[in-house]
């Protein structure tokens, strides 16, 4: 049967909101980083970082048992399963002076929400295939991204109003509000005919049905690629902003006019994917990724930092680019998917943040005086996500002839 290819607002609200509990985790908390490390008596100031990175693998590593268990079970109850992980690891996060611990806390975390990431994305391909797909996947990320935007000024307000784990309690208000309106709003998309039973094969039967389709491997990759280095810039901008450019009280509005540029490339694509097709709108957005880094790193091998203005240009241009390429490539990758969209979505999130988080935490290592090895990484994943395109281009073009 057709699927339904016509645009639902309320789903797409929802879907952003379930997604936006993943940004208010992490971005919130960016501000409040060195007060959490001072509490923690965290003496390198790097080890902070972890605190963004691990709830990423906690991500990776969940979606790899919610999401097949969705295909079985069905896709809204384990979302509420995932939720309740996330209470109980948020309460982990508030009540322990252990940097261990919390460190167990914030990937416990990132375990539980990977229902709300990868699920949302498992019921748009529930009813949606193509480059219509992608264009709702594109204005769902758009609404997401209106939280990265208000995130960390609500970050500062909370740890300036109350302390840092104000912002923990309000990541779990927030999260009640949301799991409320899926309950009551949001039917259940993947019918009970449809489902794949439950067996100890489950998972092995899905990985090896996921590695048939080449496409979705590649792409794959390349989402692993262009997040690991992005996820670079969001362990790392509180340290970039605020200590090697003093910016400490404009770390907020500066994060949120660079996610404002995310969002009007995802708004873009929502609007152009349909008339130039996701394959082409990605690749033209990979070369504008490889060339804008590398670019800097020409004009600045020496390590001294630009100002802050070229900087924000350089950033910009740069997420721009990330912007179109976030939704096509999850798009992409979940095309032939759809008869194993759950563990689909589940196999293409953990490895591109098995990919991810090791860029990230290598990476970020070496971000403390100066913001080049930030765009060396830019640069070296670019031409890595692009070298894959060029093959997947040309094969596409030797099936045509």
């Amino acid at each position: 049967m057709q699927k339904p290819q016509h645009f639902k607002f309320e789903f797409v609200a929802l879907m952003a909101s379930l997604m936006s509990l993943v940004a208010l985790s992490i971005d919130a908390l960016l501000p409040a980083l060195p007060n959490i490390g001072k509490s923690l008596q965290i003496n390198n100031p790097n080890d902070n970082q972890l605190l963004i990175t691990m709830i990423f693998l906690g991500i990776g590593c969940g979606q790899l048992v919610l999401g097949p268990l969705s295909d079985s079970f069905g896709r809204k109850p384990m979302v509420y399963v995932g939720f309740i992980i996330f209470i109980l690891a948020s309460m982990i996060c508030v009540t322990t002076r252990n940097f261990e611990m919390m460190i167990i806390g914030r990937t416990l975390q990132g375990f539980g929400l990977s229902s709300a990431r990868t699920i949302s994305i498992s019921m748009v391909r529930d009813q949606f295939s193509g480059d219509y797909m992608a264009k709702i996947i594109s204005i769902i990320v758009m609404f997401f991204l209106l939280i990265p935007v208000i995130a960390p000024t609500l970050g500062q307000f909370l740890l300036h109003s109350f302390n840092w784990e104000a912002i923990f309690y309000f990541n779990l208000i927030f999260g009640v509000f949301i799991m409320l309106w899926f309950w009551i709003r949001q039917p259940e998309t993947l019918p009970k005919e449809k489902r794949i039973k439950f067996s100890s094969h489950l998972f092995i039967d899905g990985v090896k049905e996921f590695f048939k389709y080449k496409e979705a491997v590649a792409f794959t990759m390349v989402s692993g690629f262009i997040t690991g280095s992005f996820m670079v810039y969001l362990s790392t901008s509180q340290q970039i902003f605020q200590k090697q450019y003093n910016l400490a009280d404009m770390f907020p509005y500066i994060f949120a006019s660079l996610a404002i540029s995310v969002g009007l490339a995802t708004f873009l694509n929502s609007r152009l994917v349909v008339r130039f097709g996701m394959f082409k709108i990605a690749y033209v957005s990979c070369i504008a990724y490889a060339v804008i880094s590398i670019l800097y790193v020409m004009l600045f091998f020496s390590g001294h930092n630009p100002s802050i203005y070229v900087l924000l240009g350089f950033f910009a241009l740069q997420f721009f680019a990330v912007g179109f390429l976030f939704g096509n490539l999850r798009a992409l990758a979940m095309e032939p998917l759809g008869h194993i969209a759950g563990i689909g979505a589940a196999i293409n999130g953990f490895l591109s943040t098995v990919l991810a988080v090791p860029i990230a935490n290598y990476i970020g290592s070496f971000v403390e005086t100066s913001v080049l090895p930030l765009f060396i990484g830019f640069s070296f994943f670019g031409i890595c996500s692009l070298l894959v395109f060029v093959v997947l281009r040309t094969k596409m073009k030797l099936a045509s002839i």
